[in-house]
């Protein structure tokens, strides 16, 4: 339905101009193919660019979007900008025509309408609600034989729309499948002397493993076995479960290398289950520039991170600080309303960071101090803090920022939608390692999901990229109870 490959118009009002054919021949009554589609607010709050995403069809904004856009206006987080991008795209519309007759923005004929509801005393629903005065343009459309879809990231609003006789869908552009996600490993069954190779060559060519057939880690699918940069392959023996490999595939060469894991724990942490030892491979190597971590709470996600990045800049000193950040909800949220300084602002905020950071110091980690038994784990985290080995920081300001010889930490990262997580990862500098953590089935942003997250489509863009790498962790490892709790609750 949506057309990804529209080209946006830019800012200047000439972007929009279009041949008088073309616009004669969008707005001639029954164009053959063309619909009408109704965008809810929270369309063009989550994508500024959702209006020119229908090429030759014509995109309906109701009036009483523009009155909430408005409201959102002087936000300063994501759906503010959003909001004053579509109201100054809008009004660069209106000098090309009248908006309530619908504006033509493309050769294809696709055309933009302000549309206001017209008074029914049958209508259903409530007018002094803005949601039904939205919903009341799609009925007065449909109602009057217009092919009509109805847009909108609320459920509760496509079954309103459903419920009236009105076709709705969600607005999937740059969508990803959270039930296909790149999980950063495959899972093969194999005979026992390729296993064997693997660890006696020290290498294992991929056509050597053409022909077998791999899965999914759940195996429920089916998969090929390509030679994707940094995806993992958990070689099986056929005939023996407990006979195993590990390997990942080398970027450019054809050839899986066998993983061990770490010969001595990175900052007290060894890994324990096989994903977590493919997460430090990926966190220790210098060449992998961004890896994204997901997988429910307790899976160590965060731990792992936080143990790579104190190990990499405190003991192999390759990084000259660790950055952790977390999104502040929503982002971009003042924090100046909450008491003391910079970082006691931030304090409430990266509290799981300092409870990860606190528990890695509490043992281990005695190299920062001379006598590390004098001190606590929140003394040796201050002394830290202040050199500036270890920084916190909102991700509120980090726009206009290079982030160079840094190991950065970004946690909650499934909070962050596509064009934050671009803004984050282009401030990386050089000599920086990104990592990005998070869970796609717990955000807290009211308008991302599990498929239209910031996350999620990073892990797909990046992924086969040489510098980058993913791992989805499922097991949990925080406690016995914790797993017993993520079984049965």
């Amino acid at each position: 339905m949506l057309n990804d490959h529209v080209s946006v118009p830019k800012g200047t009002d000439a972007a929009f101009g279009v041949s008088p054919d073309a616009r004669n021949a969008s707005m001639r009554d029954g164009a053959v193919g063309r619909k009408h589609f109704v965008l809810d607010t929270n369309v063009l709050l989550h994508n500024a660019q959702s209006i020119f995403k229908f090429a030759e069809h014509e995109v309906v904004i109701p009036l009483a979007v523009i009155e909430e856009l408005d409201t959102f206006k002087k936000n300063n987080d994501e759906t503010g900008r959003n909001a004053r991008t579509v109201t100054r795209a809008l009004d660069r519309l209106r000098s090309q025509g009248a908006l309530f007759e619908g504006v033509v923005w493309n050769e294809q004929g696709g055309s933009i309408r302000v549309a206001r509801s017209q008074p029914r005393a049958d209508f259903a629903l409530d007018l002094d609600k803005a949601d039904n005065r939205i919903l009341a343009v799609a009925a007065d459309l449909h109602r009057a034989g217009e092919r009509t879809i109805f847009i909108s990231k609320d459920i509760n609003a496509r079954v309103k729309s459903d419920a009236l006789g009105i076709p709705a869908e969600d607005f999937e552009h740059d969508h990803v499948s959270a039930d296909f996600l790149h999980a950063g490993y495959i899972v093969a069954k194999v005979p026992g002397e390729i296993i064997d190779e693997l660890y006696d060559e020290r290498q294992l060519r991929m056509d050597r493993l053409a022909e077998f057939k791999a899965y999914t880690p759940d195996g429920a699918h089916e998969v090929a076995i390509e030679p994707v940069a940094n995806q993992f392959i958990l070689l099986i023996d056929e005939f023996d479960d407990l006979h195993t490999g590990l390997a990942r595939i080398l970027a450019d060469t054809g050839a899986a290398i066998p993983v061990t894991g770490p010969r001595k724990p990175v900052y007290g942490i060894m890994g324990r289950n096989v994903q977590q030892t493919m997460a430090l491979e990926l966190l220790l190597d210098d060449d992998v520039k961004i890896v994204t971590l997901t997988g429910p709470a307790g899976t160590g996600k965060t731990l792992l991170a936080l143990a790579a990045g104190l190990h990499k800049t405190l003991k192999e000193e390759r990084f000259d600080k660790l950055l952790t950040a977390r999104p502040i909800m929503p982002l971009g949220r003042d924090i100046g309303y909450l008491p003391g300084d910079k970082d006691e602002k931030l304090s409430m905020w990266m509290q799981p960071i300092f409870d990860n950071i606190s528990y890695l110091l509490s043992t281990r980690g005695s190299h920062v101090d001379e006598r590390p038994e004098s001190r606590t784990a929140e003394q040796r985290l201050d002394q830290l803090m202040a050199t500036g080995r270890v920084v916190m920081e909102p991700l509120t300001y980090i726009r206009g920022r290079s982030i160079p010889h840094q190991f950065m930490i970004v946690d909650e990262a499934q909070n962050l939608s596509p064009h934050e997580i671009k803004t984050i990862v282009s401030r990386v500098g050089d000599g920086t390692k990104i990592v990005l953590c998070g869970d796609i089935f717990q955000i807290d942003n009211p308008y991302l999901d599990a498929q239209s997250n910031g996350l999620a489509h990073c892990i797909e863009r990046f992924k086969g990229q040489r510098i980058a790498g993913h791992v989805s962790l499922s097991k949990t490892e925080r406690s016995n109870l914790a797993s017993l709790a993520a079984e049965i609750l």
